[in-house]
């Protein structure tokens, strides 16, 4: 197991601040400040931003103009990534936190940092990291220990952050990541340096005057975890495919919901370029509110354009090592301060938690309770004969994989399957905004769907009809074809009996298909299963109807 500390905490209302700073607002606390600092990273938006609208023109000419660079310069791309975790309570007190709460609600004086209160590490924030760092094939440290890194921010209320510095949890790893195959597909390994435990700080959200900002604690001491990859990507491409899969395998772990828009997954990309054959790294550049997996591929292309400019100008000394923000309404990256040394956090160990051991035991029993991962999970599904693309759609949520998993293991072919899937389940799902779980189709029942139309119990457009009142209603299909007497015309004699009534219904175009416009042959089709309901089997229906037209001359 891991060993820790454990103390025993009870907490007491207490104001949130001097009550010559409290402002109250819909019946919530807010903490104000005057402040003139209205860009910063933990900045709220009000408004979203505007959608942007790229044509095919635009998209080609950036490409050519990124492959132009490419030819002249390299580029070097590392990420950090923020897992916000999915446990119950903060990590070191027992505050709950739930996204969009009303704010200062999930407070108490240990993640507010007042003099006397001690934190207590919650074991399950351990456990989760541990599993990711085995997830993302790490070397594990079995004596590690928390640090302080000393900043002042108004959102920090302690003055320094509880987090990992020189012995954090895991190190020396790696993930596997699958290019789209509409970007020429491949397969890549990225390295991964670290993954270490931290608490979160709070939010500012400003107002809209810029005069004041308010302080939300609720998110302060929430449990992270960073992960910080080896300068591997050299593209735009490559970065937001690496993003996406840590998002995935998270949720595959269950350890974090991934959600980008919740800040629950936050990403901040290093880059810098460097002719190329040379092997001496160029200046860096962090760019923050990256808030989508668009925006990470769209601000590193950007900055790659934007740093080999300067260098073509002669002006490479203007690449300065800073952070950068990206603005979506502009599509372009713009200084906001330059970036802090190692030297001004001023890391010491923390005084008042001990240190985190593992032991084997609890490690094996960790590794042993690990889902099958997205890696593994794709290259199972390539082994079954599925395509690439097919691959990816099935793979990439956990839950539709878990279905399509389900639906195969009752038996169903396997690219019947996929193909239902990713086709009119898919469909559905997207119109009617909705997830795998929330439609009422069960994976049995697709299964048994499946069986019915390569058995010829049902057409393939009756089987349509049942999956759309399956996913919509519920029900078996069994119970459907019984209740609206689905079950499809096999019987030769009477498909014979309905084509006869079709031929002598419409003579002139009976005539007109012996004459040599065999496209009728279509409409006599139509006009059958007008008259059997969609019940006529397709099959035969064709070997019958052309056997009869061609009949006679």
């Amino acid at each position: 197991m891991a060993s820790f500390l454990f103390r025993t905490i009870q907490s007491h209302s207490f104001l949130l601040c001097p009550t010559t700073l409290l402002r109250r607002n819909n019946g919530a606390f807010y903490c104000s400040m005057k402040s003139t600092h209205t860009q910063t990273t933990t900045q709220e938006k009000q408004q979203p931003p505007p959608k942007i609208k790229s044509s095919p023109q635009g998209n080609q000419a950036k490409t050519r103009t990124l492959d132009r660079i490419s030819k002249e310069y390299e580029a070097i791309i590392g990420i950090e990534t923020h897992v916000q975790l999915s446990t119950l309570t903060k990590a070191f007190c027992t505050c709950p936190y739930n996204y969009g709460s009303q704010p200062n609600t999930s407070v108490c004086p240990i993640c507010m940092g007042l003099p006397g209160a001690l934190p207590v590490v919650n074991s399950k924030v351990v456990e989760f990291a541990v599993k990711l760092g085995l997830a993302l094939n790490c070397k594990l440290s079995f004596n590690s220990k928390f640090d302080r890194k000393q900043y002042f921010y108004p959102d920090l209320p302690k003055g320094y952050q509880i987090s990992q510095f020189d012995i954090p949890i895991a190190t020396g790893g790696y993930l596997d990541v699958d290019l789209p195959v509409e970007f020429g597909g491949g397969h890549r390994r990225f390295g991964i340096t670290r993954v270490h435990m931290e608490e979160d700080a709070g939010k500012l959200l400003h107002a809209d005057d810029g005069e004041y900002s308010q302080v939300d604690l609720n998110r302060a001491g929430v449990p992270l975890l960073e992960i910080v990859s080896e300068p591997d990507m050299r593209t735009g491409l490559e970065a937001a495919e690496y993003a996406a899969e840590l998002q995935r395998l998270v949720r595959y772990l269950g350890v974090s919901n991934g959600n980008m828009q919740e800040g629950s997954l936050r990403c901040d990309v290093n880059v810098s370029i460097r002719p190329v054959g040379q092997s001496k790294f160029g200046t860096k550049v962090e760019i923050k509110n990256l808030n989508s997996f668009s925006s990470i591929n769209r601000a590193i292309d950007f900055e790659i354009a934007r740093q080999a400019l300067l260098y073509s100008q002669g002006k490479a000394d203007q690449i300065v090592q800073e952070t950068r923000l990206w603005e979506e309404g502009s599509q372009k990256t713009v200084t906001m301060r330059k970036k802090e040394g190692l030297a001004d956090y001023r890391y010491f160990p923390e005084p008042d938690l001990p240190e985190v051991i593992l032991n084997k035991e609890y490690v094996d029993s960790i590794q042993s309770s690990l889902p099958e991962l997205p890696e593994m999970k794709r290259r199972r599904y390539e082994e079954m004969g599925l395509s690439m693309q097919d691959v990816l759609f099935l793979a990439n949520d956990i839950n539709v994989a878990r279905f399509f998993d389900a639906t195969i293991g009752k038996g169903a072919d396997v690219k019947l399957a996929a193909n239902w899937i990713m086709g009119d389940i898919a469909a559905y799902m997207k119109n009617e905004k909705l997830t795998i779980n929330e439609i009422k189709l069960s994976a049995a029942e697709l299964a048994e769907l499946i069986a019915s139309i390569k058995g010829a119990t049902i057409s393939g457009k009756i089987g349509k009809e049942i999956l759309f009142e399956l996913m919509a209603k519920g029900g078996t299909v069994k119970g459907i074809i019984k209740e609206k007497d689905l079950v499809q015309i096999v019987d030769p004699s009477e498909i014979e009996k309905m084509v006869d009534k079709v031929f002598s219904e419409n003579p002139k175009q009976l005539e007109q298909y012996r004459g040599g416009k065999t496209k009728l042959q279509g409409f006599f089709a139509g006009q059958v299963m007008k008259i059997s309901k969609g019940k006529a089997n397709p099959g035969l229906l064709n070997k019958i109807l052309l056997e009869k037209l061609n009949a006679k001359s």
